[in-house]
């Protein structure tokens, strides 16, 4: 029986609880998708002490930063006890030691503002990487050479990932599960804990827009009629009109509620089906193509290999034997 997948979670002083309990939640989750476990989830502390969190209580752990040694992944969840962190950039002689235990090649994750302890350990020297929208400011001026993107949910740079705040980081889990089993398991997995296996857009939708009122138009039922009719060729004004609004008016309020262009939403939602089918079905790449309206199979091929990198029959090969059965 292969070994599971160690996942570490790093609770530094002051950690976040909503965040600290996230990987636990979702790679524990993936037991009930798949039947039996595929990862680990332990939790250590950088002295093996216990700390403090944000909320007024105290955790004891089980694991020190020996722990970190034996990662295959590293996440590092926001804390908020490290002040001097936040204002030049260095950590602290505990933190450093701590994450130097890393074994070169371990997959690193951070979720909200944990990407300041990345950053500050080198590890996002000429990466990309997000944080927490109303951390970016600060993050670009103590890590300049940090390539940040604030507007995205979270960032996948192959072994070093980030996400936005809170509940970013139960999308970037999401992420890791999809990456690691497929969109099967992901899917169960966000069922079994009650959230979308996947949201639209990127933080633009979350900084300071004022409420819409109950009685404003929106284009969420839109988005639903357009998902069951993918096969087909939706044009804007196709989705516009099913709207009852101008094109103008409809690509403004879609791209407020959904953070992108009503054209890379379908292309997002497309390369989703697609893979689904590709890991769901044994029907032929055309075939696939023209069910997720890429219209041909060339077409489905360049749009996967910008999304995720590989081609429909890699990516097949990867994930159509790893679904639950």
């Amino acid at each position: 029986m292969a070994s599971l997948h160690r996942v570490v979670v790093l609770a530094a002083e002051g950690v976040v609880p909503f965040e600290l309990g996230i990987p636990s939640r979702i790679f524990g989750a993936c037991a009930y998708a798949a039947g039996t476990p595929l990862y680990e989830v332990v939790v250590c502390t950088p002295t093996g002490g216990p700390v403090r969190t944000d909320a007024g209580f105290s955790i004891a752990v089980d694991h020190g930063p020996e722990a970190l040694a034996t990662a295959d992944t590293v996440i590092v969840p926001p804390s908020h006890g490290l002040g001097a962190l936040y204002e030049n950039g260095v950590l602290d002689e505990e933190l450093a030691a701590a994450l130097a235990r890393i074994r070169p090649g371990t997959r690193i994750v951070s979720i909200c503002t944990g990407a300041f302890v990345v950053a500050a350990a080198g590890l996002l020297d000429d990466r990309p990487a997000t944080t927490h929208w109303n951390e970016a400011t600060n993050f670009k001026r103590l890590f300049p050479q940090v390539r940040v993107d604030e507007e995205v949910l979270f960032v996948d740079d192959g072994d070093v990932l980030s996400s936005a705040g809170a509940a970013a980081g139960v999308d970037l889990c999401l992420h890791l599960v999809r990456r690691d089993h497929g969109s099967a398991i992901a899917n169960r997995v966000a069922r079994i804990c009650v959230v979308p296996p996947w949201r639209d857009g990127g933080q633009a939708q979350y900084i300071e827009r004022p409420v819409p009122e109950p009685s404003t138009a929106t284009t969420a039922a839109t988005r639903a009629w357009a998902l069951e009719r993918l096969e087909r060729p939706l044009t804007l004004g196709e989705l516009a009109t099913h709207a009852r609004m101008s094109v103008r008016t409809f690509t403004r309020r879609f791209r407020d509620e959904a953070g992108v262009t009503p054209g890379q939403w379908l292309t997002a939602q497309r390369v989703e089906l697609a893979k689904q089918l590709l890991e769901t079905s044994d029907l032929p790449i055309d075939h696939i193509a023209d069910r997720a309206g890429f219209g041909s199979a060339n077409s489905l091929r360049q749009h996967l290999r910008t999304a995720i990198g590989v081609s429909p029959a890699a990516y097949r090969r990867t994930f159509h034997t790893a679904e639950v059965r």
